[in-house]
């Protein structure tokens, strides 16, 4: 395996990653030239996750020479028993918070504990068998993995409240939709009180919220958004995927705040009020009999919880206003061009649209 790092690499971020691979049972042959940097690895790189080092900016790429056998290994993001963590807090039990919970209970051994505003939420989820107790200020000192799924505004509070009691050398990983102002908020928290906080942001849901529609199967496959205060610290992007295992996640994927707002201002929030604003047409009133896929792809996400996404959009509206402003320019090219008569035009971006979507998704 090679790793071709960018001319930007300074000697001490070289050093760094060499000595993080050298940690990791790998030797190192560093080839240095004026435009790029090539570390060669020699040995067992088959617990090296190629995405994890590339998600670092100094590294163009990671390539592999020849693959590592798989025979007899069954592909897995992290180990569980390599984390440490014996004790889960989950906070919120909500379609997210209550699939964590169950994915801990049901594909691990840790304790989990759980807190909801419904007390009678908590209760039932005790009766299922997904909590081994509720979480309380007595015991969340215990808890060596704390997961907020609250909205964005709660999960900054409960932080702040919590902080002190939160027992040194425990991770806490959040749910929330936007990550500039929570990691922003606490990071510096987290670092007064001596546990890691790192922002998180799971890529999945269904169509209906609460904790009757939870289940641990809820992540598997799916891709998890890490945001951490150092995105060069490899020791914990491990640390993190041992520890969320046991959820099934398919990728991680590690951005800065900043990227991850803009980007879900147009994989998600784009996509909620596209749909939201498709299905007030009154001709949807007489759609049965004349809808299929389409159909049902443009407005799944238009039901959707509005406390919620009105405290998302106004947090994140200068990437969603350029997004907007962005669809609209072109809507208006599909319109001028109907109003006009003008084929030539509709056909010209008709095929623009196929070959945008060819050059980002592949046919």
């Amino acid at each position: 395996m090679i790793a071709i790092l960018n001319k930007e690499a300074t000697e001490d971020q070289v050093y760094e990653l060499a000595k993080w691979f050298e940690e990791q049972g790998l030797k190192c042959d560093i080839s240095q030239g004026d435009y790029q940097t090539i570390i060669g690895l020699v040995g067992d790189t088959s617990s090296i996750d190629p995405e994890l080092i590339e998600s670092l900016d100094i590294v163009e790429s990671v390539r592999r020479i020849t693959e590592p056998s798989t025979e007899g290994k069954k592909h897995r993001l992290g180990d569980f028993k390599k984390s440490g963590v014996k004790t889960v807090g989950v906070v919120g039990l909500g379609l997210i918070g209550g699939s964590f919970a169950k994915a801990f209970k049901e594909h691990s051994d840790a304790r989990v504990l759980g807190l909801d505003i419904d007390e009678s939420i908590c209760s039932f989820a005790k009766l299922d068998g997904t909590l081994d107790d509720i979480l309380t200020d007595d015991n969340i000192g215990e808890c060596d993995l704390i997961i907020p799924a609250l909205y964005n505004q709660a999960i900054i509070n409960f932080i702040k409240e919590k902080a002190p009691l939160i027992k040194k050398g425990a991770l806490v990983i959040d749910t929330g939709g936007l990550k500039r102002r929570i990691c922003q908020e606490c990071y510096p928290i987290a670092e007064e009180y001596g546990f890691t906080f790192v922002g998180g942001h799971p890529m999945a849901g269904k169509k209906f919220s609460g904790y009757k529609y939870s289940t641990g199967k809820l992540f598997r496959d799916s891709s998890m958004i890490i945001v951490p205060k150092d995105p060069t610290d490899l020791n914990l992007f491990d640390h993190i995927k041992n520890v969320l295992e046991p959820c099934g996640f398919g990728s991680i994927t590690i951005c800065s705040p900043e990227k991850h707002d803009q980007m879900i201002a147009f994989t998600s929030e784009m996509a909620h009020i596209v749909s939201n604003a498709y299905i007030k047409s009154p001709t949807a009133r007489e759609h049965k009999g004349y809808s299929a896929g389409s159909y049902k792809d443009m407005t799944r996400v238009a039901w959707l919880n509005e406390d919620m996404w009105t405290e998302i959009f106004m947090e994140n509206k200068d990437n969603l206003l350029f997004e907007l402003d962005t669809i609209i320019k072109y809507l208006k090219e599909y319109r001028d061009a109907l109003k006009h008569k003008d084929s030539e035009t509709l056909h010209r971006i008709l095929r623009d649209g196929k070959l945008a979507k060819e050059e980002v998704d592949g046919i």
